[in-house]
């Protein structure tokens, strides 16, 4: 049964930091045809996370209620390079680099949205098409104070740092997509605001209906404080294996996963279950989302072996050779201390002493090794767990 005007409305709100304006987002939801919804992507690289996600959840909605989806790949405009959000000029990609992370950021993003109806273009196929006489033709549609306006152009000017022609190009271009695309609907990010309305106001120019913008909050990653990024590295990956995606998701704190529902999955959790619970339905729910149902399923059948029923044996365990274990940890004068320092464990000795081994996190077959410096010996098949969610398994 299709859903009225009102009921589509109050599905797309959810989760949204901004909408301008819902009155005019419900008129055009009243017209009775599908709304082309356009979102512009800048492939600078080749894969994506969670964080990103966010916007093609809200893109994923908007094709569940039948509207039309509108993939803008920037093989022009990821060229330039996108300032928003920008303390300093973002390096140009060349254009060979930028459609071949293209190639895998479609990848990824269709195991969200149904390619079969999803409509993808390429906004070189009408710049390239330009004279220059149409590049100042474009540029005489906004003036430099417009431009100025914007935070992050303002706070570098104000900071004697540089910003580039090129940059200021970048706002235009993107507006000039929804002209091109005849976008009914545009989603970003909240550094995209400025973008997003530069492209209301060209349509305007066009005497074109002007496009709502739909801005989306920015998803904090797994530490719960700073933005998702992998130069904080608290992202998780969406092509990351099943296991890893869910193992980082049940790391996260309880307060976050409300957060993580509302953005990633667009629902919220039972609040009748236990908050431990939730957070396994929902890290399943994502990794499944991802990877497929019986991924899900089995990555969290491998979780609850390796920590709820801490049954390790049984589990999928990175393996160790024992050929592989340094010269200074040998097999049969092998230490808590120097494995833990040998394994990924990166601390100094102090901490491992007092953190991970005197307090019984370092384990051979169960057994807890909190003396750092008694030697034991292992054998192929041994289970050594270094710390709470990190084990191995010996083999030759």
């Amino acid at each position: 049964m299709l859903l009225s005007p009102t009921e589509q409305l109050e599905i797309l709100r959810k989760g949204t930091s901004r909408i301008l304006s819902e009155k005019e987002l419900l008129d055009k939801l009243a017209l009775g045809r599908p709304l082309r919804i356009k979102l512009g992507l800048d492939p600078t690289t080749p894969d994506i996370h969670l964080g990103h996600t966010v916007v093609f959840e809200k893109m994923r909605q908007f094709q569940q209620l039948g509207h039309q989806i509108v993939i803008i790949i920037g093989d022009f405009t990821a060229t330039i390079g996108d300032p928003s959000g920008r303390s300093a000029t973002r390096p140009p990609l060349s254009r060979d680099q930028v459609l071949q992370n293209a190639k895998t950021y479609t990848e990824q993003i269709f195991k969200l949205l149904d390619e079969r109806i999803t409509e993808v273009v390429y906004n070189g196929d009408w710049f390239r098409k330009m004279t220059f006489e149409d590049v100042l033709r474009l540029n005489s549609r906004v003036t430099m104070q417009q431009m100025l306006q914007r935070e992050d152009f303002k706070n570098r000017v104000e900071n004697g740092q540089e910003v580039r022609l090129h940059e200021i190009q970048y706002p235009i271009v993107q507006g000039w997509d929804s002209v091109e695309v005849r976008a009914d609907v545009e989603l970003g990010g909240t550094d995209q605001l400025f973008n997003l309305l530069v492209g209301r106001d060209l349509q305007k120019e066009e005497g074109m209906h002007q496009q709502c913008v739909i801005t989306m909050p920015l998803l904090e990653g797994l530490d719960g404080v700073k933005k998702m990024s992998k130069s904080y590295g608290n992202y998780v990956g969406v092509s990351e294996p099943p296991h890893e995606m869910y193992g980082k998701l049940m790391s996260i704190s309880d307060e976050l996963m409300d957060r993580y529902y509302e953005l990633l999955l667009g629902s919220s959790r039972d609040a009748a279950a236990h908050p431990m619970e939730a957070k396994k339905s929902l890290a399943q729910s994502i990794t499944a989302r991802y990877h497929g149902e019986q991924a899900g399923k089995e990555a969290r059948d491998d979780w609850d072996t390796r920590f709820s029923k801490k049954n390790l044996f049984d589990a999928e365990l990175p393996e160790i050779r024992l050929a592989d274990i340094p010269d200074d940890c040998t097999v049969l004068s092998m230490t808590a201390l120097a494995f833990a320092q040998a394994f990924q464990i990166q601390k100094s000795n102090s901490e491992l002493r007092k953190q991970y081994i005197v307090t019984g996190s370092v384990q051979l077959n169960g057994e807890k090794l909190t003396d750092p410096n008694a030697p034991f010996s292992a054998n192929a098949g041994d289970v050594v767990k270094l710390s709470k969610k990190h084990a191995v398994r010996l083999v030759w």
